[in-house]
Parts: structure tokens; sequence; C-alpha cells
């Protein structure tokens, strides 16, 4: 059976698309639409219904589904046991939160690529969370709970937190010096979906998440915007310290409440290639992993 036709189809089940599974897999839609037709002929059985508007797999699709990925995760593993020292070639596709991919992931890129000169990247630089099967990623990287059960996970480590304010607020506002002071403070408020959450303040006590309600002046979905609303006096922000490491030092930002800390947030990449990814999603993974070590506790 041919394996590339069972890739391509994978893809195309993912994605719902033949025009997104050539883009992830770069390859032209017309040799995707080929690979589909010479494996639906050598099945003898049509494995998707097709519009102009919609790609949805046949009942004998779905059937095929999971057996193929177990075909294309043994052929790779095969494939990789005897690729020690070979070249490093192909895509793979990535999605890093922003403020880690743009401080330590991006810069380093140059050396990784001039070193596997046969790797094609698509690096996502997104603060929401994607859907790795449905959307094509190779590997995503988490910060907070993974969430995502059915795929593979490798811990990098945890970043640690801090509670702060602009300078500019506590000219203003003052600091709180207690939590019973936070009654009279706001808090920029993160959310992933509107009015998805209410704002709290989480702080660890006694081994255990607390959370303590409290008003805020507006609600954001980035970690960019998170960071400026608290640069411009909006309220008190939950962030790890190294997204506001240099206004810390620089006095632009002050640390409040320091004894009332979020628990530490986990770093972990997830992929969804098994048991052993191929080659080239082991050498991106093992580059992020590196890049970041230094700055994960």
């Amino acid at each position: 059976m041919d394996l590339e036709a069972l890739r391509v189809f994978l893809k195309v089940a993912e994605v719902q698309s033949l025009t997104r599974a050539g883009e992830h897999l770069g390859l032209p839609k017309a040799h995707v639409s080929r690979k589909l037709a010479a494996l639906e002929r050598d099945l003898d059985t049509r494995l998707f219904h097709r519009s102009t508007r919609v790609v949805r797999l046949s009942p004998d699709g779905e059937a095929l589904v999971p057996r193929a990925r177990n075909i294309v995760r043994e052929a790779e593993e095969v494939e990789g046991m005897f690729r020690a020292g070979r070249r490093v070639r192909g895509r793979v596709r990535v999605d890093l939160p922003v403020n880690l991919a743009c401080r330590y992931v991006l810069p380093a890129l140059p050396d990784l690529l001039e070193r596997h000169p046969e790797l094609d990247l698509f690096v996502s630089t997104t603060d929401r969370i994607v859907d790795v099967v449905g959307e094509g990623f190779d590997c995503v990287l988490r910060v907070g709970t993974p969430g995502d059960t059915e795929l593979t996970q490798k811990k990098l480590g945890e970043l640690s937190m801090v509670n702060c304010v602009s300078q500019g607020y506590a000219e203003r506002r003052g600091l709180p010096r207690t939590l019973a002071d936070l009654d009279q403070h706001y808090l920029v408020h993160y959310a992933s979906r509107v009015g998805s959450e209410a704002p709290l303040f989480e702080y660890e006590a006694g081994g255990k998440t607390q959370l303590l309600p409290m008003a805020c002046l507006v609600t954001v979905n980035s970690t960019d915007a998170y960071r400026a609303a608290c640069l411009a006096g909006l309220g008190i922000i939950q962030v790890p310290r190294i997204g506001v490491s240099d206004h810390l030092r620089r006095g632009d930002a002050v640390e409040v409440l320091p004894e009332y800390c979020c628990a530490p947030m986990p770093v972990a990449l997830l992929h969804s290639h098994g048991r052993r990814p191929p080659q080239r999603v082991r050498t991106v993974m093992e580059f992020i992993a590196n890049q970041l070590s230094g700055i994960l506790g």
C-alpha cells in the first residue's frame, strides 16, 4: 500500500480540504487529488464525499482512519530506526506562544536551519489553544495545563509567576499590602473567550489554589495586550516572570504581594505522532527544548 497516499488521506481527513492538506504537506492540490483517487481505486471504495465546499469522510473513510494512522506510525518508527546520522528533511508545523517564540526560539532559528538546510518550518505564533490534529500541527508548545490527553506530552519544566502593576498605577492608587487591600484595586482580566470567566486573583495557600474575585476595568485575550494594559496603569496582572523581567528591572512595573503568587506554570511540548515522532519533528522539538532550558525551573 502507498504510504504517501495514506499520509495524504489522513491529512485530508484532519483538515477537510484538499487545498489545505496540500499546503500542510507541501504538495500541489493536483498531486493530493491524484493520490486520493489512486488510493480509492486500490481499495475499490469511496473514502470521501466531496462538494465544492466540503470534504467529508465516507463510512469507509471513517473506518480506514485509525488503521491508516497505525500503519503510518509503524512505518515512521521503522524508518526512524535507520535514520541516525542521516540528513533531516521535510516540513514541520509548530505552534508557539508569542512571547516565547519571539524572545527565545525565532532568534535562534538561523543556527538550526544552517545545520539542517532541508528542514521546511512553518511557525505559528498565537496565544489561543490550537487544534493540533485538526489544524495539522506536528507539535505545539503549551504553557499551563496541556488539556489534550490524546496527544503525547514531553514536559520541559515550569515558569515562575509574579504579580505586578505599572509604576504609574502604584503612584496613583498605592500598592496592596494584604489580600484585603485588593478590594480597593483592579485586575486586568485575561480571557481566551469573551465572557468565559469572571476576573479572579489566583494565589497558592496551604498547598491549594485559592481564587479571589476582583473588580476589573478591561478584559484582553492576548499576552501582548495583557502586558500593555498593565503598563498603561489598568490594574494588576499575574504573569510568568520572564514576560515582565525587563519592565521590573527598569522600574516600569512593580511587583506586588510576592507572598501570594500563582503556582508555577508547567511548560510542555505536545505532538500527535505516538511513541516515536519522525526525525524531523524530534529535531525541532529538541531544538525548542534546548532554547528554553535556561529559563525553566
